[in-house]
C-alpha cells in the first residue's frame, strides 16, 4: 500500500492536469473573437453604362390646332376623339345664314352700283359728244364761249363720276369677296391629315371669335411618331447630347421599356419653384400605338457606355480591411481579393463607372477573380475559417 500511494498521485495530477488543458481550451475557443469572413463577387467580363434619370410626358411630334375665324352656333359636327381626318376635311358646320344674308346683301349692292356704272358711262357718252359738238360751234365763233366752257365742265364732271362710280363697284365686290370667305368659314376644316386627340367643342353650342380664334379640336399629324419631353436637372444637363440612346417605362407598360434617341436639348430653362430644369427631347417610334399622348415617362439617357470590359461591382473599390491601406482616389485604385487563402491587394486603373460597375482598365485582375466588397462578420454555424492574411 505504501508503494502505490505516490502512483495513484501522479495519476491524479495527470487528471487535475488534463482538465485545467481542457478548460483552458474551452475558455479560448468561447473568448476569443469571431474569424473575420468577407463578401466576395466575380470580376468578370460585361458593359459598364452611365445614364441620367429624368422624368417627363409623352406627346404628339407636331399638333395643330383647329379654330374658329368666325362667330355663330354648331350646326353640326363630323370629327370626334380619334378620328383620322384627312387634309381638308369638313369636321364641323357653323350656322351659315347670317353669313348668307350679308352674302346675298353685298351681291345686290354690287349690282346696284354697276347699274350706276353703266348708266353713268351712258352719261358720260353723251358729255363727250356734246362737248365736242360745243367745241367745233365755238371755232366756227357760232356759240358763246360761255357755252363752250359748260359743255366741257359737263364732260369733266361726267368722267369724273364714272371713275368714282367704278370706285363703289371694285368696293361692293370686295365686301362681297369678304362675305363669301366669310360664309366658307362657317365650313370648318382640318388643315392637315391626322388623328383628333382633342374636341372642345359640342353641337348648338355658340362660338365667339370676336377676341381670339376659339380651339375647336386638336389634331395630332401622325401618332406613329411621338416624343418625350424629360425634364434634365441642370446638374445633369451638362451630359446629355444630341444622338444618345435612351430607354423609359411608362406607368401603363411598367415592364415595357422603351426605345428612344435625343433629338434635341433645349437652351430655355424651366423654372419651378426656384428649381431649373431643360428639356431633352427624345424620338420615339410608336408604330405599336402603345404610347398615347400625356402618358408620364420615367427615362434613363445613356450618357456613355463601355463595352464587354473587365468589371468589378464598385464596393471593391471602396472596401479596405483592418489594418489594409486606405483606398486610393481617382483612377489609381486597389481591389482586394482572395487567393491561396490570403488576401492580395491589386493595384488597378479604373475606368467608367456607373454606380453598380466600375471597368478596370489595368491592373493583376483576371476574369473570375473573388474581389472582397465587404465585412460578413463571424459565422453563425460551422466552423470559422481564420482570418486570412493580408498581402500587400
Amino acid at each position: 500500500m505504501a508503494r502505490l500511494l505516490p502512483r495513484s498521485r501522479i495519476w491524479l495530477a495527470l487528471a487535475g492536469l488534463a482538465l485545467a488543458l481542457a478548460a483552458g481550451i474551452a475558455w479560448w475557443q468561447v473568448s476569443r473573437p469571431p474569424p473575420t469572413r468577407y463578401v466576395t463577387a466575380a470580376a468578370d467580363r460585361g458593359d459598364v453604362v452611365t445614364s441620367i434619370s429624368a422624368s417627363g410626358s409623352v406627346n404628339p411630334v407636331e399638333t395643330v390646332t383647329v379654330g374658329s375665324y368666325v362667330s355663330g352656333v354648331i350646326q353640326s359636327l363630323a370629327c370626334d376623339y380619334n378620328t383620322r381626318v384627312a387634309k381638308g376635311q369638313r369636321c364641323a358646320k357653323i350656322d351659315p345664314k347670317p353669313y348668307q344674308v350679308v352674302v346675298d346683301q353685298d351681291e345686290a349692292a354690287l349690282v346696284t352700283a354697276q347699274a350706276q356704272l353703266a348708266k353713268d358711262q351712258a352719261g358720260l357718252a353723251y358729255a363727250r359728244l356734246a362737248h365736242q359738238r360745243a367745241d367745233l360751234l365755238w371755232s366756227q365763233d357760232s356759240i358763246a364761249h360761255d357755252a363752250a366752257d359748260s359743255a366741257r365742265s359737263a364732260n369733266d364732271q361726267a368722267e369724273a363720276q364714272v371713275r368714282l362710280d367704278a370706285a363703289q363697284v371694285a368696293q361692293k365686290a370686295s365686301a362681297l369677296k369678304a362675305a363669301r370667305i366669310n360664309l366658307d368659314y362657317t365650313d370648318i376644316i382640318s388643315p392637315v391629315s391626322g388623328t383628333v386627340v382633342s374636341r372642345n367643342v359640342t353641337a348648338g353650342q355658340t362660338v365667339a371669335a370676336s377676341f381670339q380664334t376659339p380651339t375647336l379640336f386638336l389634331i395630332a399629324r401622325d401618332l406613329t411618331k411621338m416624343q418625350v419631353d424629360v425634364n434634365v436637372s441642370e446638374s445633369d444637363i451638362g451630359a446629355a447630347a444630341s444622338g444618345q440612346r435612351a430607354t423609359f417605362t411608362v406607368d401603363a407598360y411598367p415592364r415595357h421599356a422603351f426605345q428612344g434617341q435625343v433629338v434635341q436639348v433645349r437652351q430655355a430653362p424651366i423654372s419651378v419653384q426656384n428649381v431649373i430644369t431643360y428639356d431633352v427631347v427624345l424620338a420615339v417610334d410608336n408604330s405599336s400605338l402603345m404610347l398615347k399622348p400625356g402618358m408620364t415617362a420615367t427615362a434613363r439617357i445613356e450618357t456613355a457606355r463601355a463595352a464587354n470590359v473587365l468589371r468589378v461591382p464598385g464596393q471593391a473599390l471602396r472596401f479596405t480591411p483592418a489594418g489594409g491601406a486606405k483606398p486610393g482616389h481617382g483612377k489609381s485604385r486597389a481591389v482586394w481579393v482572395q487567393r491561396n487563402g490570403r488576401l492580395v491587394r491589386i493595384p488597378v486603373v479604373a475606368g467608367l463607372e456607373d454606380g453598380a460597375y466600375a471597368e478596370i482598365r489595368s491592373g493583376d485582375l483576371r476574369t473570375g477573380d473573388q474581389v472582397v466588397t465587404a465585412e460578413a462578420g463571424a459565422a453563425s454555424t460551422g466552423q470559422p475559417d481564420a482570418r486570412p492574411a493580408l498581402r500587400f
